[in-house]
């Protein structure tokens, strides 16, 4: 890395955590009880430093996200084992939301649970059930054949 940038990102992560730092003195000095009454206090201390920790969120996430956007563009075999990848997860969402069932959902006695109703939410949510198993299968196949694999090479 170069160390202009290197440097800058070092004082940019320090200015981050002295900024942090300030916030956090400040609700310390207050005391705990005192910030968890008052509905000023929070409003004054807690939620500026609420508010600056989603903007550090947002922009890592959009840092993160443009520059892996960048390294596959600028990589075609990259985009390309990326993109069959995605096709690859679509077609598993798409054969989960098949076997998916769209009926109401029901607690142990057999009445419809509080927004449980038959439908398009009922659907989706079978299908992330659906998703996360096959995935899970998949995963746990692939640990259990590494496993067996390391047992014969041994």
């Amino acid at each position: 890395m170069n160390s202009k940038v290197s440097k800058i990102l070092s004082l940019v992560s320090g200015l981050i955590g002295l900024i942090a730092i300030y916030f956090l003195v400040r609700i310390i000095m207050e005391g705990d009880d005192a910030v968890k009454e008052s509905l000023d206090l929070q409003n004054s201390l807690v939620s500026p430093f609420v508010q600056f920790a989603k903007v550090i969120l947002l922009i890592t996430t959009v840092v993160a996200v443009v520059f892996s956007l960048w390294n596959l563009v600028r990589q075609p075999k990259l985009l390309k084992k990326t993109l069959v990848s995605l096709a690859a997860l679509a077609v598993l969402l798409l054969i989960s939301y098949m076997m998916a069932s769209d009926e109401a959902t029901t607690n142990m006695s057999g009445n419809i649970i509080k927004d449980g109703e038959a439908g398009s939410t009922s659907k989706w949510v079978s299908t992330g059930i659906w998703y996360s198993m096959i995935l899970g299968a998949i995963g746990l196949g692939f640990f259990l054949w590494d496993f067996v694999k390391s047992l014969a090479s041994k």
